[in-house]
């Protein structure tokens, strides 16, 4: 290897070309599984999912909405929100209303043990991204998160 960069083993084991290594996309790829890995991993411990998160976060952030605003907000399929939703109030982690302005459709509410169980699962994904992010100092992780915050809304579809 020309650069002096750590050799980072492919899958069969052997060495990465230095021209591998040096790809954003690849770089980015290899991180979020690893990510992935260890989100999924660590929220099932709690018998969580990290879609339960998102609609949880979502509640609690920009208060109660439609099963239509909350797929909007987290970008799950409207179709697998029932799913989501469904074991979510099963554990008392929301309420479904009727909305009083469309009884057609119900208004979900975070729940007070929603909100604590929201505080558990920030602990946890708190304890994953620091296991993720050990090798960068506190403002090298600032950083890193503000420049994909950059490129993700850069190359967000616009609508």
């Amino acid at each position: 290897m020309t650069s002096g960069a750590a050799e980072m083993p492919d899958d069969s084991g052997r060495e990465t070309p230095d021209r591998l290594r040096r790809r954003a996309s690849r770089l980015l790829s290899h991180l979020t599984m690893q990510s992935d890995r260890l989100v999924t991993d660590s929220l099932a411990k709690v018998d969580a999912r990290r879609w339960h998160y998102a609609v949880l976060a979502s509640l609690e952030e920009y208060g109660p909405g439609s099963q239509a605003t909350l797929s909007r907000r987290t970008g799950i399929y409207r179709s697998d929100m029932v799913g989501v939703l469904n074991e979510l109030a099963e554990r008392d982690l929301v309420e479904r209303a009727p909305d009083p302005g469309d009884r057609r459709r119900n208004v979900i509410t975070i729940t007070g043990a929603g909100r604590r169980y929201l505080k558990q699962l920030d602990k946890i994904l708190d304890d994953v991204h620091d296991e993720l992010l050990a090798p960068l100092r506190p403002a090298e992780r600032d950083q890193f998160v503000q420049l994909l915050t950059r490129l993700t809304d850069h190359h967000r579809p616009r609508n």
